[in-house]
């Protein structure tokens, strides 16, 4: 096995660990690694897409099992997100555009890795317009770029006070899980070109989210290690949009 292939797997595995100890599936991840080894743009979206429903399934059960799930946080999000999801899967952006927008979304990324986000004072109801609206703007950028969207979602969650950090993580986790199923339902096409390799780094994917969700689950703050992830993404998306 040449080295390249095993610093994808070994980096699909580090993405997935620290994406899911925090709810997330971790597609921007995906596409950052990716992006670093010049995989072909046509074949990014729908693998990230792919890995994200794995990493996602396991972290739904896993915070849901443990309690931190709320239907009536997640169904007016989701309604919204997943038919927009659907239409951004079947839009195909120009490549130079793709990337500029691609890369934008790995230094919001970069972001939300690289700080502390969490509330564990009272939360209030979130109104269902509000619900709508922001379920439909992240469902279909979503879509278009290739992720699950709960990079978004969980940061609107917890700073609005709509949800305790736990549970905004277990509501993320399945909001990805959906929005990646409408996504590559929108681009099942391409779903023919994923790369030769693709099931040894989706066997990556789920040993990093068996891992990563059983640890954040359980209250795992991996927020050092994160960080060293955060500066990845910001020199992946300066790497797509200036070079």
């Amino acid at each position: 096995m040449e080295l390249p292939v095993i610093l994808i797997i070994l980096a699909i595995f580090v993405v997935a660990v620290m994406y899911s100890s925090v709810g997330h599936g971790g597609a921007s991840g995906y596409l950052a690694v990716m992006a670093f080894f010049a995989v072909a743009p046509e074949v990014v979206r729908p693998t990230a897409l792919v890995l994200n429903l794995f990493v996602a399934s396991i972290g739904t059960v896993q915070f849901y099992r443990a309690g931190y799930f709320s239907w009536r946080i997640f169904l007016p999000f989701a309604a919204a997100s997943i038919p927009f999801a659907y239409l951004g899967g079947m839009i195909h952006l120009p490549t130079q555009i793709y990337k500029v927008v691609l890369g934008v979304v790995l230094m919001l990324a970069a972001v939300r890795l690289a700080i502390r986000l969490s509330n564990d004072n009272e939360v209030k109801d979130p109104p269902i317009l509000a619900c709508l609206a922001i379920g439909a703007v992240i469902g279909l950028l979503s879509g278009m770029v290739g992720v699950g969207g709960g990079i978004f979602l969980t940061p609107i969650l917890l700073l609005m006070h709509w949800a305790e950090t736990r549970v905004a993580a277990g509501v993320s986790v399945l909001f990805i899980l959906v929005n990646s199923m409408a996504g590559l339902a929108g681009n099942y096409k391409q779903v023919s070109v994923l790369p030769p390799d693709v099931w040894i780094w989706i066997a990556a994917a789920v040993v990093g989210g068996l891992i990563g969700s059983t640890l954040g689950s359980k209250r795992f703050d991996s927020l050092t290690l994160r960080r060293v992830l955060a500066v990845v993404l910001l020199f992946a998306g300066v790497k797509l949009i200036f070079v």
